[in-house]
């Protein structure tokens, strides 16, 4: 568990900024397009042997009688992972943020500052008047209170799935 509260830390503003980029992207969603999915179809190969039936080819034909079913399909099928991504994402940053408020004493603040803040060591031992082995002591502290609230979290889960 440790590791992936590690993990979570040190990946957050990342997270962040993948949130971002998804939000980004739903919001201005175009997916693709009529000219791309026919060029698609049309300069697409059929993999295995090939067989010729007839002299005429029905490529163009079926390209124009199924590509808009295929480009919504697609469309949303892309939108639809999108949407399930950010829900993902922002499931584990809201959990993470609220693990980090819910820490006891002033450990909360001091995470907060240290991993939503962004403070390096040096900053947040002359902020909180410590030295960097407290910082560490802290950071430890921390740690294992959010693994106990991750625990808590993942029981949870089970029993609701179980349930």
């Amino acid at each position: 568990m440790s590791e992936r509260i590690e993990k979570i830390i040190r990946d957050y503003p990342q997270l962040i900024m993948e949130r971002t980029c998804l939000e980004h992207q739903l919001r201005n969603f175009t997916g693709i397009t009529e000219t791309e999915m026919i060029e698609s179809m049309y300069f697409n190969h059929p993999e295995g042997e090939r067989v010729q039936t007839s002299g005429v080819s029905e490529k163009t034909a079926n390209i124009a009688i199924t590509y808009k079913d295929k480009m919504q399909k697609m469309n949303q099928e892309w939108q639809e992972h999108l949407e399930k991504k950010y829900a993902i994402i922002s499931e584990e940053i809201i959990f993470f943020e609220s693990a980090i408020a819910a820490l006891s004493g002033n450990l909360s603040e001091f995470i907060w500052d240290m991993v939503i803040g962004g403070l390096t060591w040096d900053d947040l031992a002359c902020k909180y008047h410590i030295s960097r082995t407290m910082v560490a002591k802290y950071r430890k502290k921390a740690i294992r209170e959010l693994e106990i609230l991750y625990a808590i979290n993942e029981k949870e889960m089970a029993e609701y799935i179980l349930s």
